[in-house]
């Protein structure tokens, strides 16, 4: 396993733990799209939670992937992008 591999499982299991104390539970998020993969690559000092996604910022692509991504890797019934739609930097709505 790789140290992307390792630290994007990491913080999977985090959100996950948080979820179930929490729910709908609302996480910040930094998107650097165009990435050769989707994932979680880090956690800034703030609490946000930067994904690099493997999809163009064109037509809400990469924020359609984002959720994807978001609703499998943590088992949602749904994830809404609650505001920054067009900016790089979103609040998201996670509801187990």
């Amino acid at each position: 396993m790789t140290n992307d591999q390792f630290l994007n499982k990491f913080f999977i299991q985090q959100i996950i733990g948080e979820l179930q104390k929490k729910n709908p539970l609302y996480i910040k998020v930094k998107v650097q799209s165009k990435a050769p993969k989707t994932e979680i690559a880090d956690q800034m000092e703030d609490g946000t939670y930067k994904i690099k996604v493997a999809a163009q910022p064109v037509r809400g692509a990469a924020n359609a992937e984002l959720l994807k991504f978001l609703k499998k890797n943590l088992g949602l019934s749904d994830s809404q992008i609650v505001s920054g739609g067009r900016d790089s930097v979103k609040l998201i709505r996670l509801t187990a």
